[in-house]
């Protein structure tokens, strides 16, 4: 006989479900039974989302687990999430009826080997140093002198019955203001914060942020992000005394300077006024011994001048100088005369050469000079001049005018 492979549900004596039936029926098996569950996974695909709840899945070697943490939850995280991290999970299964699905609605989430604290102050101090917040090369030098000085503190703690304490014992009449704040518990972050922008608002010379130590609960307020930016951004010269020696916050990181306690702050801040006497004490004698060694060397650099010839008598060096400018004067004298006597016969030479080389003197000898009065310039040869020219002839005795009548060449005149 063979088998259906379908059955009708009514043949079976059941009456089909809808899809919303059996889920309801799910979820209300599911939650009631998992109203309040630990897990421990690995957190992947962590997306924050604008409206504050963090949607991640849980994870180990075999299976997965959907997880929501709802924005009040998430609000009150210390740590950042992030994909890799192991965490310890509390909460409670709820069934998604649209879809089916089932998830971890978490209420409280933990790292797994290492406290929520510890991991958000590693976090933290991560981030801040990759932006370069704890660079010293950011930081401010202390003033040597202090004048305003303000402690951001607890009123009623050890610290500022510390600080008080140092800061007066060294310097006597220090001006000391006190912003009380909190220094623990919810709420401190934000008086923290608030104090040290009114401390930067009035221009104080230093300001002092302390409290004794404790857990790192107890100092959590001065890890928080807000403070720590806070101090970051401040003009005002920040050092803090959080904690004991080694109770160490971001705070103290991003402080100008750190002191391991508060009595070391106050140390730190204002020089000792024994201390500083005798370091004036020791400044008076440098600057008393500086100022006699000057005076005696610029004394004996005078006396040095002073019995110079020339300072000891100054008319002498005067009248040497009158002599070199007179044997000068007499030097310059002889080489003008000097100079004109041979100008003088050189002149005399020229002359004669000049009056040998004189056309008188060859009229003398009985040559003459021929001018044409036509072309107004002496003649060279005979027929530069046609008949009826006038020419002037010049002797040693005087001058003729005459008229050309004929002119003949050298050699008509021989034959004649």
């Amino acid at each position: 006989m063979s088998v259906p492979l379908f059955s009708d549900a009514s043949e079976m004596g059941q009456k089909p479900l809808s899809i919303s039936q059996l889920t309801m029926a799910v979820k209300n098996q599911i939650e009631p039974k998992f109203e309040d569950v630990w897990v421990v996974g690995e957190i992947s695909n962590c997306k924050p989302w604008r409206s504050g709840h963090i949607y991640l899945t849980l994870k180990d070697n075999q299976s997965q687990l959907r997880s929501v943490i709802w924005k009040g939850v998430a609000n009150r995280l210390r740590f950042e999430m992030e994909d890799g991290l192991e965490v310890v999970a509390r909460g409670h299964l709820e069934v998604y009826s649209p879809r089916g699905e089932y998830s971890l609605i978490i209420e409280q989430i933990h790292p797994k080997g290492l406290g929520t604290l510890e991991l958000a102050f590693r976090q933290l101090r991560e981030k801040l140093q990759k932006e370069g917040l704890f660079d010293s090369e950011r930081k401010t030098e202390l003033p040597f002198f202090p004048r305003r000085i303000v402690l951001v503190t607890s009123p009623s703690g050890a610290a500022v019955r510390d600080l008080l304490q140092v800061i007066l014992r060294r310097m006597p009449g220090s001006r000391i203001w006190v912003s009380p704040v909190r220094v623990q518990g919810e709420g401190a972050a934000s008086e923290i914060v608030d104090a040290l922008k009114t401390v930067d608002s009035l221009n104080m010379d230093v300001a002092i942020l302390a409290r004794g130590g404790g857990s790192l609960e107890d100092l959590w307020c001065f890890n928080e992000e807000s403070v720590v930016r806070t101090i970051a951004g401040m003009r005002t010269p920040v050092v803090t005394a959080i904690g004991h020696e080694v109770d160490v916050t971001l705070s103290d990181l991003v402080a100008d300077q750190r002191a391991l306690t508060p009595s070391e702050a106050g140390e730190l801040v204002v020089p000792d006024r024994q201390e500083l006497s005798g370091w004036l004490v020791g400044l008076y004698r440098q600057l008393t011994g500086s100022v006699s060694g000057r005076i005696n060397s610029a004394r004996m650099a005078l006396d040095a001048l002073a019995s110079r010839p020339v300072l000891k008598r100054p008319q002498e060096h005067i009248y040497q100088a009158a002599r070199e400018c007179d044997e000068w004067g007499e030097r310059a004298r002889r080489a003008v005369i000097a100079r004109f006597s041979d100008s003088h016969q050189e002149m005399e030479k020229l002359s004669r050469t000049l009056e040998s080389l004189s056309p008188v003197k060859v009229l003398g000898r009985g040559y003459s000079l021929t001018y044409s009065e036509t072309m107004k310039t002496l003649l060279k040869d005979p027929f530069q001049l046609v008949k009826g020219d006038f020419i002037r002839t010049y002797l040693s005795g005087g001058e003729v005018l005459s008229r050309v009548e004929e002119v003949r060449d050298q050699k008509t005149v021989d034959l004649g």
